[in-house]
């Protein structure tokens, strides 16, 4: 896709699935419109022992999920480096967020 030719990405429960999520959030911004929208939500990590231990015992090793995942910090960290507006929540491992480049 071209530059900043999108107005909206919505990703819901698939970014935890790709194996390179830097690439990702790199290209999702790269292909976004000044103030498009990215809309998302996926599995964060230290959050739940126990989703910790299904994502890494079963859901990574069928290849449901894809590591490295990261943690609250780290995702919040990632997008507020990328986009002018975030508003991120974290319900138990789940982040949901909306940012706008």
């Amino acid at each position: 896709m071209e530059n900043e030719s999108v107005d909206t990405v919505v990703s819901m429960n698939g970014f935890h699935a790709f194996p390179d999520k830097q690439k990702a959030f790199h290209e999702i911004w790269r292909v976004l419109k000044p103030g498009g929208n990215f809309i998302a939500c996926f599995y964060i990590k230290e959050k739940s022992k126990r989703t910790d231990w299904l994502v890494k015992n079963i859901l990574a090793k069928k290849g449901w999920f894809s590591p490295p995942f990261q943690t609250e910090e780290e995702l919040k960290d990632i997008l507020q480096k990328l986009y002018k507006e975030n508003d991120i929540h974290v319900d138990g491992s789940m982040a949901y967020f909306h940012c706008v480049k």
